[in-house]
């Protein structure tokens, strides 16, 4: 029998630190090391897979919502390893040595939510930007037939071409819709022409608007292209501005909850880094790097779903595995403590 995806899956999800190569041949007795590396050099795991899993246990729902962002997966001490980059990190808020992976989450509207695609960002192989893979995992979307009503993303993703091609997208009677922040110098026109452009944070807000927002046009798009913009104080030291093609929407609050959904992915992307060991592939091979990740994205899915079923969190299932052995050893102990 030789060794699988099935049996690197299991080792992610039993480990509870260590996640080498090394540490998983130390452990096994059927394979070495250069056997395990041979097959993460030699497979072949698309994103596709990622998604002929996801649909066996996902629940689909036509209000769902698709909440694309990214993340880097850091590497700042393995400078040799292929796919790294240098590029901005959220979480360390500044530039590090990472791979790019860019994700999409589909969020059932009662708050479940499964990774469903994700591409890899390599401009130096395939020449494409992460707006690129946004845009293909929206086609993917569409081939798929894929129910869901509301896009969500980040003001990274606020683009011309990219909210044209969500508005665009399906018939008029399955429409999709978009909520995202602008930047703060984003310059739009709330006067319908009648003064020059502005930055989004220069704009005056009547008592009525702050409540129900205002139409305004971003420069650049078509000239009768109109979307609604929302002002949303999140705290005493940030507001955002979030703007959606759904002109019917006439509450701030109402938009501030559909953003609220966006939270998702920020969750995901804590919980990949924290329980499958993504982050933690010391190979250099680009190959084995996707390879890994994309193991370790399925890791994660199985996870959700053993969480939903048991009425737990995914913390709780991947501790959870330390149980029984904690139980043993407080009762048989390895190493027993001794006083002087």
């Amino acid at each position: 029998m030789s060794f699988s995806k099935l049996d690197y899956c299991q080792f992610l999800i039993g480990s509870q630190v260590n996640y080498t190569l090394t540490n998983l041949a130390d452990h096994l007795q059927s394979w070495s090391h250069d056997t395990i590396n041979r097959y993460l050099r030699g497979a072949q795991l698309p994103p596709r897979l990622l998604w002929e899993n996801a649909r066996e246990v996902m629940e689909f729902d036509a209000l769902a919502y698709i909440v694309f962002d990214d993340s880097v997966l850091a590497k700042q001490f393995g400078p040799c390893i292929e796919l790294t980059r240098r590029q901005w990190s959220g979480n360390e808020h500044r530039v590090i040595n990472g791979i790019g992976l860019v994700s999409c989450l589909y969020v059932h509207p009662d708050g479940r939510c499964w990774v469903i695609d994700y591409r890899l960002y390599d401009p130096a192989t395939d020449g494409k930007t992460k707006l690129d893979h946004v845009a293909d995992m929206l086609q993917s979307l569409r081939e798929r037939e894929i129910a869901f009503k509301t896009v969500l993303m980040d003001s990274w993703y606020a683009t011309k071409d990219l909210m044209l091609d969500i508005d665009g997208y399906g018939s008029s009677s399955s429409s999709k819709i978009f909520y995202c922040p602008l930047k703060r110098d984003r310059m739009v026109d709330d006067s319908g022409g009648a003064r020059p452009y502005r930055q989004v944070a220069d704009l005056e807000w009547s008592e009525q608007e702050l409540h129900s927002g205002k139409i305004i046009k971003v420069r650049g798009f078509p000239k009768d292209y109109k979307v609604k913009l929302f002002r949303v104080v999140v705290s005493s030291h940030r507001t955002d501005w979030v703007v959606t093609n759904d002109l019917t929407c006439d509450s701030t609050q109402s938009a501030q909850q559909a953003c609220a959904f966006r939270w998702k992915i920020e969750e995901y992307h804590r919980e990949i880094k924290q329980l499958t060991g993504i982050e933690q592939c010391q190979c250099r091979k680009a190959r084995i790097q996707r390879n890994h990740i994309a193991c370790a994205l399925l890791v994660w899915l199985r996870l959700k779903d053993v969480a939903y079923h048991n009425g737990q969190t995914i913390y709780q299932i991947k501790r959870g595995l330390l149980h029984d052995y904690l139980v043993q050893q407080l009762k048989r102990p390895t190493v027993k403590m001794v006083f002087a």
